[in-house]
């Protein structure tokens, strides 16, 4: 526990963050659960916060943690689980007024239709991210913070190191090094973009016929690929075996012994083109 100058104060450990005050007459203990702010008030005079905080705990378990109570704008930070750790997280211009001043090029951003924004801290320099949710409302902001920063330059007034509208985002970089390290640190920022159509979607027809048309055209490519594969292989695997039972017949033959009277080849006189031979120009037997 701390003093203060109400009592004193400390952190509650009910599981989600939480703090406890004792204002010299009642024990109070306060905490956060997705998207509820809760005050547990004991009437007692007890400065021990023991009952008061089992009870908060069994409260807690009852209650909804939302998406972790980690706004997603947090979670589109460069480094995100590390940067979470510095991360102020803001959903009103006077709050971030209030951060970087009135005069600031923030004077003239406007958080209507629900806007958000997220500071973090990157070593020496500081990360500040606003979401709009339309384009429109992003594109009239951003054409006011080109004007801001524009005056600000003429006046000699500090300005953000560097500032790019990614999407619906509008980014800034505020006392980094260098031009350089300020635009290597926005290039990290992505945007995101999820449609989600509230009623019926008019292209659901279009995008099925799509999704069809590419599947059959991958199923007829990849059958005429495997096809072509099997007959090259076919092709390659006859050549290979025809060539080597040519060569090993045509060994056999110089291996073996051929006999001819006439050249390695024998002819009838079928046509009786070849003359005959005259018998009695033939030596006798013994002569």
């Amino acid at each position: 526990m701390a003093e203060s100058s109400i009592g004193r104060t400390g952190d509650a450990p009910i599981g989600t963050s939480g703090f406890s005050i004792w204002d010299g007459t009642y024990n109070n203990l306060f905490f956060f659960k997705g998207r509820r702010f809760v005050c547990v008030v004991e009437r007692g005079k007890s400065t021990g916060v023991g009952p008061l905080t089992d009870f908060a705990k069994v409260l807690a378990e009852t209650l909804d943690r939302g998406e972790g109570d980690i706004p997603v704008l947090i979670k589109h930070l460069p480094n995100w689980e590390e940067a979470r750790r510095s991360a102020l997280y803001m959903v009103s211009t006077e709050t971030l007024r209030k951060e970087f001043g009135d005069q600031s090029v923030f004077s003239v951003v406007d958080f209507a239709g629900g806007a958000e924004a997220v500071t973090a801290d990157y070593d020496e320099s500081r990360l500040v991210i606003v979401e709009f949710n339309t384009p429109q409302l992003a594109t009239d902001n951003n054409q006011r913070i080109i004007a801001k920063l524009q005056e600000l330059r003429s006046q000699g007034q500090p300005t953000p190191t560097a500032y790019r509208r990614v999407g619906n985002y509008s980014v800034f970089v505020f006392d980094a090094p260098s031009q350089q390290a300020a635009n290597q640190l926005i290039d990290q920022v992505k945007y995101e973009q999820m449609v989600q159509w509230l009623g019926e979607n008019p292209y659901r027809y279009e995008r099925a016929l799509r999704e069809f048309t590419q599947t059959t055209l991958g199923v007829f490519v990849n059958v005429v690929k495997g096809s072509g594969l099997a007959l090259v292989s076919c092709l390659a695997v006859g050549g290979l075996i025809g060539g080597l039972m040519f060569i090993r017949r045509r060994a056999q033959q110089r291996e073996a012994e051929a006999y001819s009277d006439a050249g390695a080849m024998l002819r009838l006189n079928l046509d009786e083109l070849t003359p005959e031979v005259d018998p009695t120009r033939l030596l006798g037997r013994g002569k």
